[in-house]
């Protein structure tokens, strides 16, 4: 996306918070070297070793954007952050419904989208995207983080990233197709678990409003608003290693 205002910070507690104390009325991306209260979605947090990952918010105001059809936000910077890693990532790159980006069955980047309605149509967005980029130890109970640093074997510059994925990122002409062919798990049989509990399903589609269409061993299809399924997803041997050998952030 070009037209951009790039801000650093060394730290601050949000950059989110940060872009909504500071508002712009053009385009403008925040990223910072740490972030002191750092989070996902709902009470999550995200753990980040100081300098070593790619912490950063957008603020955009996609006006023509109507405010039921705002999971395209979420499809357009899930896909421009698969664009620029697959310069470097040559397979494995996923997308795990809504927005995580995935390596196999590990966790590469976390997104929070914040938006504000005007009427019928978004006034602005702001997008947070955490992604693991020069870390090689993670301690938290995080069940199958990834960075970067851990599949490549070498360092990554995090600001040369971040201008690769706000280049690829288009909210204007986003190919709803091309997220779903992405989606994590879009084949076979997988454990899921809802209000119910436990049971097996395969992956149908993201509808446009970003329900998610399961259908389980028994038949029934079964729709999903986000934070009503879960994935289960068994925590990586890798990172259970790499946390027992270390001494030292969706």
């Amino acid at each position: 996306m070009k037209e951009t205002e790039l801000i650093h910070l060394a730290e601050t507690d949000s950059t989110n918070r940060w872009l909504r104390e500071h508002p712009a009325e053009g385009n403008v991306a925040v990223w910072t070297d740490y972030q002191s209260a750092g989070r996902g979605c709902g009470t999550n947090t995200w753990e980040s070793e100081r300098g070593r990952n790619l912490l950063f918010s957008l603020l955009i105001h996609p006006a023509a954007v109507k405010a039921s059809e705002q999971f395209s936000i979420s499809m357009a910077i899930s896909l421009a952050i698969v664009d620029a890693l697959s310069t470097f990532v040559a397979e494995g790159l996923s997308i795990k419904w809504p927005n995580d980006i995935y390596w196999r069955d590990r966790k590469l980047c976390g997104i929070l989208i914040e938006c504000s309605l005007s009427g019928q149509h978004i006034r602005d967005c702001i997008i947070g995207v955490g992604l693991n980029v020069n870390q090689e130890c993670f301690l938290s109970d995080a069940p199958n983080p990834v960075s970067l640093r851990q599949i490549l074997a070498h360092e990554l510059d995090r600001e040369a990233l971040l201008k690769r994925i706000l280049d690829a990122f288009t909210p204007d002409e986003v190919d709803a197709a091309r997220y779903r062919s992405l989606l994590y798990r879009r084949e076979g049989l997988h454990p899921y678990r809802d209000a119910d509990g436990p049971f097996e399903a395969r992956l149908v589609t993201v509808e446009p409003d970003g329900h998610l269409i399961l259908i389980d061993v028994n038949g029934r299809q079964r729709r999903y608003a986000f934070k009503e399924v879960s994935f289960e997803i068994p925590k990586s041997r890798d990172s259970e290693a790499a946390s027992r050998n270390s001494e030292i952030p969706v």
